[in-house]
């Protein structure tokens, strides 16, 4: 905006100059003295030579500055149409469904296509300073608010809930890259969950479990409605891909990767979080506060089956990932 500002006030300037030096030549003029015919001729064609000449200096720097701010305004409006060329997707699933894996896979299929992973590091190591006593020095201390949160979820659930919206808002706010918007094909930026899984599975889960009370429950559900309408199109899905396998066999998966936050989980809490799901991704049934994701499109697969060492299945999925992404 500021260049094209430029622009515009230099092209009023240049106008209004030109008009005051017309009207300077016509009314300002010295009174002429009485010369032979010859040297008034040549000291007329004197001045209006240096007339246009200055005029064709200035029209020229003119031109210059506007191609210049066409330029500017070219390459701007270039890089938001990228912006809005590029697909915003989130893949949704039940704790240790396989999305990590099928990020992975995703990753490697297609050059258009952007994974940001769940950012699990982030909740694994706080870093916070604390010192002890009068003058001593501060000391950084590092809290797993993970652990934290399973070991004692009536403590730390709201904490926690509150610290991993905000962490997936900050990635889905990431700018594309830019061989995403210059990419020829259907570039999509993929998200391992979403703020909106945050709330209507996560956070919804641990209030009706009773982890998190009734007053912080409304104060989450106000903040994150307030930093989503403000943020609007930037944090908003063009699309859902639902991982979807029964509880069972997350359990299982679970306990063989094995990390060491989720070693007190339980089924009944996987059961919990998948009818969470079903509610919000297939039944429609979960009360949704944004009109447009009321409306999203979902992919389902069915990740039961072992895709990461069946490279058929592997080949379904990027198969119908990709009809997907071009239908959005």
């Amino acid at each position: 905006m500021a260049a094209l500002y430029r622009c515009v006030l230099f092209n009023r300037v240049f106008e209004l100059k030109r008009q005051t030096d017309l009207i300077r030549l016509s009314f300002n003029a010295p009174p002429l003295q009485w010369k032979t015919p010859g040297s008034f001729l040549r000291g007329r064609n004197t001045t209006i030579t240096q007339t246009t000449t200055n005029l064709s200096t200035m029209a020229s720097k003119r031109d210059k500055i506007s191609d210049s701010c066409s330029r500017c305004l070219s390459s701007k409006t270039s890089t938001q149409d990228g912006k809005a060329r590029v697909k915003r997707v989130s893949i949704e699933g039940n704790i240790a469904v396989g999305k990590s894996t099928f990020t992975r896979l995703l990753q490697s299929a297609c050059p258009d296509w952007e994974v940001m992973a769940e950012p699990v590091s982030h909740w694994q190591n706080i870093e916070g300073g604390t010192s002890k006593g009068t003058g001593a020095s501060p000391q950084t201390t590092v809290s797993n608010l993970l652990q934290m949160m399973y070991q004692d979820p009536l403590r730390w659930s709201y904490t926690f809930q509150t610290y991993s919206c905000m962490s997936r808002l900050r990635t889905q706010l990431q700018p594309p890259p830019a061989r995403l918007l210059s990419s020829e094909g259907t570039p999509v930026q993929v998200y391992e969950r979403s703020v909106y899984s945050d709330r209507y599975i996560f956070a919804l889960n641990m209030f009706e479990l009773g982890c998190i009370n009734s007053t912080e429950w409304a104060v989450y559900q106000n903040w994150h409605s307030f930093l989503v309408e403000q943020f609007g199109h930037q944090v908003e899905l063009e699309g859902i891909i639902y991982l979807k396998a029964p509880p069972k066999k997350c359990m299982e998966r679970l306990e063989h990767r094995g990390r060491a936050e989720e070693k007190g989980v339980e089924l009944d809490y996987l059961d919990k979080l998948h009818v969470q799901h079903e509610r919000w991704l297939v039944e429609k049934s979960t009360e949704i506060h944004f009109e447009k994701i009321k409306q999203i499109p979902v992919l389902q697969l069915d990740a039961s089956v072992e895709f990461q060492s069946d490279p058929e299945v592997r080949e379904q999925f990027i198969t119908k990932v990709k009809t997907f992404f071009n239908t959005l």
